[in-house]
């Protein structure tokens, strides 16, 4: 088990590679994580580094295509900072991403909090606690230079391949009366459309993997709070992306989400 001393030494040095743009082959091994409890109890320590409150969560691996870009057999949860958040529109720094990737994905803003408890929540107590639905995309990275092959413990220890995140506006659509697992949407690279799925590819249903990262949170003592946001994972396989690309998401009647890099 980790001590607290080394799980705090392997949030600085992972917090350095993010700030620095570099990347390393893995944790030293007397930092390594050996389960997803620590990897949580190494991201865990994220949120002091921020001068904001939480801005909401990630949930990566949600569809086969994202558990083969990282080589993990099942979901896992990460923190979205509020320094790490645009609005759709915006032009976002390329830098030294290394996944190079975009994925749209269905997110949740929480109406009110949904503490930790012993009882596992329901996927109606869940949505019931959702005040609105947003059209999102996430741009993933990873601060290690094989990230396929260094294992969930280690991904969940850097913030689940958290990076930067687009939210499009709230949702006017009547949306809790779709089936979300059928709604398609379509991915565009420089006006192209380059890639569609379905919320089907987000664990069977968007909803359903909210209710799983309650959850998995309410499990490691952690609630969702009134105003968070979650993201749901990607509805379609990750789209390769370069500096100076313009990005759109369209979700139909849900609205459209979009960023442009810069050069």
């Amino acid at each position: 088990m980790l001590s607290d001393d080394q799980a705090q030494a392997a949030s600085d040095l992972l917090w350095a590679h993010w700030r620095q743009g570099r990347r390393m082959a893995a944790l030293p091994e007397p930092l390594r994580p050996a389960t997803r409890a620590e990897g949580y109890a190494i991201q865990s320590r994220l949120e002091r580094r921020s001068e904001k409150p939480l801005f909401g969560w990630k949930i990566a691996a949600t569809s086969r295509a994202g558990q083969i870009h990282i080589g993990v057999d099942g979901p896992l949860a990460g923190r979205l900072l509020a320094e790490r958040v645009y609005e759709t529109g915006s032009t976002l720094p390329f830098g030294a991403n290394h996944m190079r990737v975009v994925e749209m994905e269905f997110a949740f803003r929480l109406g009110r909090d949904l503490p930790p408890r012993e009882t596992p929540y329901l996927m109606d107590e869940v949505l019931d606690a959702v005040d609105t639905l947003h059209p999102a995309v996430e741009v993933p990275d990873s601060r290690y230079d094989d990230f396929a092959t260094v294992g969930a413990p280690q991904l969940i220890a850097d913030n689940s391949c958290a990076h930067d995140f687009v939210l499009g506006p709230a949702t006017q659509a009547p949306w809790r009366s779709l089936d979300l697992a059928r709604h398609e949407v379509n991915g565009t690279i420089k006006g192209r459309i380059e890639g569609k799925g379905t919320g089907e590819n987000v664990l069977g249903d968007p909803r359903i993997a909210l209710t799983w990262l309650a959850n998995e949170l309410s499990e490691l003592g952690i609630g969702l709070k009134a105003g968070q946001v979650v993201t749901t994972g990607t509805c379609l396989t990750p789209l390769p992306v370069g500096p100076g690309d313009e990005v759109s998401g369209d979700f139909g009647i849900l609205g459209n989400v979009a960023l442009r890099f810069d050069l």
